[in-house]
C-alpha cells in the first residue's frame, strides 16, 4: 500500500472494509456459531494483505519472515493504519450484533 490517498478515497476505504469484514464475520457467525472467530482471523488477513513473503517462509525460515513482516508493519501509513483498523472493528461490530441478536433470541441456523 503507499499511502497516496485523497480523502475521499481513505473514506471509501475504510467503510469498504468495515462492511465487508462486518459481513463476513456476521455470515462466519451465523453459519458457525463461533461469534468472535472473524475477530480472531482477521490478524492473519491483515498479515497476508501486507507482506509480501509466502505463508509458508513463516514455518521454514520464521526469523527472516517476522524480521519481514516487522519492517512491513513499521512502515505502514496512517492510511493504512486507518483501514486496516476499520475492518477489524466491522469484525468486532459483527460479534456484538450476533451476541445481541442471540440475547434477543433470534436462532440462526
Amino acid at each position: 500500500m503507499d499511502g497516496n490517498f485523497s480523502l475521499v478515497q481513505l473514506m471509501l476505504s475504510v467503510l469498504i472494509f468495515l462492511v465487508m469484514f462486518f459481513g463476513i464475520g456476521f455470515l462466519l457467525n451465523m453459519l458457525l456459531r463461533m461469534t468472535w472467530l472473524m475477530a480472531l482471523v482477521y490478524p492473519i488477513v491483515v498479515i497476508l494483505i501486507i507482506d509480501d513473503i509466502e505463508f509458508f517462509d513463516y514455518f521454514t525460515s520464521p526469523v527472516f519472515a517476522f524480521q519481514a513482516l516487522g519492517d512491513k508493519l513499521v512502515s505502514l501509513h496512517i492510511a493504512d493504519i486507518l483501514i486496516l483498523s476499520s475492518g477489524l472493528l466491522g469484525a468486532i461490530i459483527s460479534g456484538i450484533v450476533i451476541k445481541l441478536l442471540r440475547k434477543n433470541g433470534y436462532q440462526m441456523f
